[in-house]
């Protein structure tokens, strides 16, 4: 049975890029996996990855034709948080704005929630 429901919010910039990736990596018609790891300066850290496969743990949601899983254990976690890209004179790079995070580390990929701990690591 496939669950489905939109636990973020992916904006149509990071959706566009994430295509090109998919493309560039020949990983036309895998799923973007969204996650929660243990790690980071703040004891969590974000993750995005292709999948091909989709567990029975998992919900599915779709935004600008990009199929998107995540964990139904990182689901409430992940509930409300914007993926976007954004491009400068300096680059470009995903951000992600999370209302469930209560303490961020300035590398913006590492966070604290008040509803799962995770194990701090030593900032390189």
């Amino acid at each position: 049975m496939t669950i489905t429901k939109q636990v973020i919010d992916i904006t149509e910039s990071a959706s566009f890029r994430i295509k090109e990736m998919m493309e560039y990596n020949e990983e036309q018609g895998a799923f973007l996996r969204v996650s929660v790891n243990g790690g980071g300066c703040s004891g969590l850290s974000y993750g995005m990855n292709f999948d091909r496969e989709k567990k029975d743990t998992d919900l599915i949601d779709e935004q600008f034709g990009l199929p998107i899983l995540v964990s139904k254990e990182d689901a409430a976690i992940l509930e409300g948080t914007r993926i976007d890209y954004k491009q400068s004179l300096m680059g470009g790079g995903f951000t992600i704005d999370n209302p469930n995070a209560i303490a961020s580390c300035g590398c913006g990929t590492s966070f604290r929630a008040e509803k799962r701990e995770g194990t701090p690591e030593v900032c390189e």
